[in-house]
Parts: C-alpha cells; sequence; structure tokens
C-alpha cells in the first residue's frame, strides 16, 4: 500500500473522451492535452489509457515530448516554446512544433534536411490574446520565411482564445475568431492552401466550434468542466473527475484542552480534541491556503482541517470519528461513499482554478490507473 497515491479513473477517461466527441464532427481529429503532466493526472498513464481512442497528443516542452515518446509514437503536437538548440532532437522525435516568429524557421528546415523527413509544424497566429504568436503585422515575413522552407510541411494555423472559459459574454471571442479568419486568409493567399486550422480547447468546443480540422481537448479529458455556466449548460455529457488523491492517517492522537495545533498557533483545542495526522501538504501540492478551511473525507464523512497546512503534513478533526485509525483511508481530492471534495470545491476556497488544482498534485505522487 501507497500511503499516499493518485488514483486515475480508466473509465471515466475514455467516457469523457466519448462523450466530447458527440461535439465535433466526425472528421475533425481530436488530440489529448497532456502537458503539465496530463493536468497532474500522469502523463505516461493517461496517454497509456486514451492511445486507442484518440488522434494524438498535445504536450508543451521537450521534456514532455521526451516523456511521450517513450509511451507513444502517436502523433505529438509541441505548442510552448523549444530551445533552438533543440530544435533538431524536436524534428528527430516527429514532433509537430509551433512557429510564431521567423527565427526557428531556417533551423527546423535544415534539421529536416540533415535528417531526412519533412518536419511538420503549426502556425501560432496572437488573435486578440497578446501572448505567443504572430501578429498580423508580422505575418507575411514569417510566410515568406516559410516558403523559402523545403521541407517544412505547414500543418494548420492555430489560435487561443483569450476569454471564454469563465464568462457568458462570446463578444471578444468572436473577434478572435473574425481576426483568425482575416489572418487565415492571408495565409492561404500567399499559397498554404493545404493548411488546417484549430482554435478550441474545451470550452471551444462547448461554445463556437466549427470549421477546424482539429480540437485540443484538455480540461474536459479528466472530466472537469472549463466554469460553471458551461458546467450547467453541458450537464447532459455527465464529465466524470478521473482522479482521487488519497491518504492514510499517519497517526490518531488525542489533544487536551489548550493545546495548539500546527505553526503560528492558529488553532487552539477548546476541549479534549481527537485529531489525526495526514502525510502531505504543500510540498505534494496540498495547497497552504486550505489551513482551517480545507476539509477532507474519512469514513464517508468530512472532517475538517486544523491550523496550518505544512509542507509535509497537516491535521484533521476526529472529533466525530472515534473508531478512526491509523492507515485508514483519507481522501483529499475525490469520492469516498456519498460524499466527493471536488477540485472545484478546492478552487473556491483557495481562490484559483479546477486546472490548478489537479496540475499542482506533486508529480513524484504514484499514479495508479484503476
Amino acid at each position: 500500500m501507497n500511503l499516499s497515491e493518485v488514483q486515475i479513473d480508466r473509465a471515466s477517461l475514455l467516457h469523457n473522451v466519448a462523450a466530447m466527441r458527440t461535439l465535433i464532427q466526425s472528421t475533425t481529429h481530436l488530440i489529448a492535452v497532456v502537458k503539465g503532466n496530463a493536468y497532474g493526472h500522469g502523463l505516461n498513464e493517461v496517454v497509456t489509457v486514451l492511445e486507442p481512442v484518440v488522434d494524438g497528443f498535445q504536450v508543451d516542452d521537450m521534456e514532455e515530448l521526451r516523456r511521450l515518446r517513450r509511451c507513444t509514437l502517436k502523433r505529438a503536437l509541441v505548442l510552448g516554446y523549444v530551445n533552438l538548440s533543440e530544435v533538431e532532437e524536436a524534428v528527430s522525435l516527429g514532433a509537430e512544433l509551433a512557429v510564431y516568429d521567423a527565427e526557428r524557421i531556417p533551423l527546423i528546415d535544415a534539421a529536416g534536411v540533415r535528417l531526412g523527413v519533412r518536419p511538420k509544424v503549426h502556425l501560432k497566429i496572437d488573435a486578440l490574446l497578446g501572448r505567443q504568436g504572430v501578429t498580423r503585422g508580422g505575418l507575411i515575413a514569417v510566410l515568406k520565411a516559410l516558403q523559402g522552407a523545403d521541407s517544412i510541411d505547414v500543418v494548420a494555423a492555430y489560435a487561443h482564445f483569450a476569454n471564454i472559459e469563465d464568462t457568458t459574454d462570446l463578444d471578444h471571442a468572436r473577434l478572435q475568431i473574425e481576426f483568425f479568419g482575416e489572418c487565415f486568409a492571408i495565409i492561404r493567399a500567399q499559397g498554404f492552401t493545404n493548411v488546417g486550422r484549430h482554435l478550441s480547447a474545451t470550452s471551444g468546443l462547448m461554445t463556437v466550434e466549427g470549421g477546424n480540422s482539429l480540437v485540443r481537448l484538455g480540461i474536459g479529458t479528466y472530466g472537469m468542466y472549463p466554469s460553471d455556466p458551461l458546467a450547467e449548460r453541458f450537464a447532459h455529457l455527465d464529465l466524470r473527475p478521473a482522479m482521487k488523491w488519497v491518504s492514510h492517517l499517519a497517526q490518531v492522537k488525542v489533544l487536551p484542552a489548550g493545546h495548539p495545533i500546527g505553526y503560528g498557533l492558529t488553532y487552539w483545542t477548546e476541549a479534549d480534541q481527537r485529531i489525526g495526522i495526514v502525510p502531505q501538504g504543500y510540498s505534494d501540492g496540498y495547497d497552504r491556503g486550505l489551513s482551517g478551511v480545507g476539509e477532507v473525507l474519512v469514513g464517508g464523512s468530512r472532517r475538517r482541517v486544523l491550523g496550518r497546512v505544512a509542507m509535509n503534513m497537516f491535521a484533521i478533526d476526529l472529533s466525530e470519528e472515534p473508531t478512526a485509525e491509523v492507515e485508514d483511508e483519507v481522501v483529499l481530492l475525490g469520492a469516498q461513499g456519498s460524499e466527493r471534495i471536488s477540485a472545484e470545491e478546492i478552487a473556491g476556497r483557495i481562490g484559483t482554478i479546477n486546472y490548478e488544482v489537479t496540475a499542482r498534485v506533486e508529480s513524484s505522487l504514484p499514479r495508479v490507473v484503476l
């Protein structure tokens, strides 16, 4: 038994992908986003489960690409930053690289010539996001550089939505689609007539998807919705959280009245109080902001976090759990009995989003596919 581990539900992952496929045309390629250690779920574990049911995977950088190639030879989109010195290795590993400036194009081209392959690239457009991407003013220069790169295949042009997840106002998204469409017309006018396009992640699929050659399925893969409004609107998809974060009680004891618990003396017992020690902390991804406000599950019921969350442990209230013993299961995230601690609940307590809650779960914790 692992004292603490992350359990991944295979059936939930497969269900979520199948549910999201109902939102796209049969000819649209579905790329599962597994960057950030598969949003904290475990890159190797998630890829192994999903390889038969998706068309490829997206990662962010070279280290993730190397890990990906150890478990699949399917399409690999690397859409983050790749050091110029690592471009040839990326090409040798069959990566489809993001291009957002002219500087790296000759390097990709030369790597293709040396390796005897035709590197595939995706042209990233900064469509009113203000992040990585080619501006409209710089687009022609980049296209000219691509025209001079004989070994490169431009697979697609793409962009990211800026304000589509946590709002019901899609005005900016529509402006982005219009802007991207204008840039796409320029790309085609410069002779790139067989280029595909993609803008949508999970939120795009649920709002404005249409006419794209592939979609980048991220948060929906893992059974989480991008926002509360979209969760309500697409409740019929029945997306199922795939992660359960489990630990076990390392100690159970009774403290007398007037006894402090944890750093900073933020909690004092008012009477004899039974507590349990959970061997996880903020170095494992259990946020310090949950000090005194978080809850976990023991014996199918909620138990409050007492005092501050430390680097490797925190205390919980077992006053109403008189039978709890050392090594009893503690659920930090997920379901136990009829109760559930969701990523959305934790995010609400610490002022962040569900993406961050799962992505920050320490990668060294064992991942077990159930």
